[in-house]
């Protein structure tokens, strides 16, 4: 984040910074470090850990010329979430003008075809990958707020437009993509905290009821040291009694490639895991838009079976 802001504000004039975000959106490079030109694209499949561009399908669905009310650096960290027959997609938008991550939203008919709406949730602080997810007919949002050190939770006051931070679960540290889900009557939540950014460890939450009060489960640190499997990278499935994280793989460099893991055993004292043997479930293409790097999924099944995911990728220069 602090190289990005150095190399903005050093490339970068006054005149600049007054051109319409429309204009500025289509120029060639969002950002000046070029390993930062992330966008948003759709994958489809038979299972959630076979996915790839769908036949006949237009990858990247959405890109930084999509953003029409701030100039933007990158689009990248999707989730969607289906409601009454409308998708709506949630994601950073690297604000070029703060330096710092918001909150975009797009909408569809088809989880396939997008159109950007706006920026619907901004801070003080940086904010990126929007957890967001439905609990007893509301609609909740985590985004992550490490510069805040804590784990905010919002509501939406009026879908999908409008939301109220309703308190912090967690706080006092740093918390990269914290991941939360449902399991046995309780609410767990992964988190990687390594607070000199190694991306190398990961930690495991557990609480009642949603607002808390949080603890750390008796075996987290569940990784420690290892980059490659540490930070979180999308939605937990969740699928009768199997679960499965997804994560990142940063190393040798942030955003090489998701990779996932079933967890075999989760209970208030115990906890263990194993990768599954299709791995890496998503993988730079060597060219195009996610030709360096992709680095989160958000997977849904459909009703007739299908897979559908909203994932991210980085582009080759």
């Amino acid at each position: 984040m602090k190289k990005l802001k150095s190399l903005i504000q050093k490339g970068v004039t006054p005149i600049i910074k007054k051109l319409p975000p429309k204009f500025l959106n289509n120029l060639a490079i969002g950002l000046p470090d070029k390993s930062a030109q992330w966008s948003i694209g759709i994958y489809t499949g038979k299972f959630f850990f076979d996915l790839s561009p769908p036949t006949g399908g237009k990858n990247p669905v959405l890109t930084r010329q999509d953003v029409s009310d701030v100039w933007a650096g990158f689009v990248a960290d999707p989730f969607m979430i289906q409601v009454k027959q409308i998708w709506y997609m949630f994601f950073e938008v690297f604000n070029n003008q703060t330096c710092k991550g918001e909150i975009g939203l797009a909408t569809s008919n088809d989880a396939k075809h997008w159109q950007y709406q706006q920026i619907i949730l901004a801070e003080p602080f940086h904010l990126s990958y929007p957890y967001v997810f439905e609990w007893m007919n509301e609609y909740y949002m985590i985004p992550e707020s490490y510069q805040a050190n804590s784990v905010r939770l919002y509501k939406a006051s009026k879908f999908p437009t409008q939301w109220n931070f309703l308190g912090s679960l967690l706080a006092g540290s740093v918390f990269l993509d914290a991941s939360i889900f449902r399991h046995a009557d309780k609410w767990w939540l992964f988190a990687e905290t390594n607070p000199e950014h190694k991306w190398d460890t990961l930690r495991l939450y557990y609480a009642e009821e949603l607002l808390g009060p949080w603890s750390e489960h008796p075996q987290s640190p569940i990784v420690i040291g290892n980059a490659h499997i540490a930070r979180p990278a999308g939605r937990v499935l969740v699928m009768g009694d199997k679960i499965i994280r997804f994560t990142q793989d940063c190393n040798p460099e942030y955003g090489t490639q998701v990779r996932a893991f079933e967890i075999d055993d989760l209970t208030l004292t115990s906890y263990s895991e194993r990768e599954i043997q299709s791995n890496p479930i998503l993988a730079p293409t060597k060219m195009g838009w996610n030709g360096s790097g992709m680095h989160h999924i958000d997977p849904h099944r459909l009703e007739d079976g299908q897979w559908i995911a909203c994932v991210d990728g980085r582009v080759k220069y």
